[in-house]
């Protein structure tokens, strides 16, 4: 049976992917979920240990779930991964949840001293599932981090246009460039070798 800090951590998640999280306060929160603002701040310490807490949450469900995506059955047809990850980002109930975490996001780097910690911690562990997505040939830090960027920025031009198709897209023109570019690499690699 859950606790009662855990069925609250649950409703909290879905009051921020309801509510987002630009005009916060922990009293009409705490009213959503059925307890009050003192209750909130006896489970969590504070309405940014809460935050962070409910981050944390939903950083571990959407990872969780992208690990099994990547899992699942690698036949022929299947996408490049980041074309999977950005079609799965899409789709519900990913994409409320990154909605949600893109806005804390956003809230947490202008408070470095508070979350700096949560932001390197989240940066870091995106960085290591999209490495472990990528083949052993092309495991480096520097293209993963290209990658993360690139589908934050589209993803953030989702979240702020509506317009998936264009996005989209945009991701599969980005394709295109990174195989012509690792294509263009490997001679020069294997000339290298010998």
């Amino acid at each position: 049976m859950p606790t009662r800090k855990a069925v609250l951590l649950e409703n909290l998640i879905a009051y921020l992917i309801r509510h987002g999280v630009a005009d916060l306060s922990l009293r009409p929160m705490a009213a959503a979920v059925g307890t009050s603002a003192r209750l909130l701040i006896f489970h969590f310490g504070s309405k940014e240990r809460l935050l962070i807490e409910a981050l944390d949450e939903m950083q571990a469900r959407l990872q969780r779930s992208l690990a099994e995506l990547l899992a699942g059955d690698s036949g022929a047809a299947r996408p490049a991964p980041l074309r999977l990850f950005w079609d799965w980002a899409l789709k519900e109930p990913n994409f409320p949840q990154l909605r949600v975490l893109y806005q804390l996001q956003i809230l947490a780097a202008q408070d470095h001293r508070t979350y700096g910690r949560y932001l390197k911690r989240n940066a870091l562990n995106w960085l290591e599932l999209v490495q472990a997505a990528l083949k052993p040939s092309q495991r480096s830090t520097t293209l993963a981090t290209l990658i993360v960027a690139v589908f934050d920025g589209l993803l953030i031009e989702v979240m702020s246009t509506g317009d998936r198709r264009r996005a989209s897209a945009a991701l599969d023109d980005f394709l295109v460039m990174a195989r012509k570019h690792a294509n263009a690499r490997r001679p020069a690699r294997n000339l290298a070798l010998h």
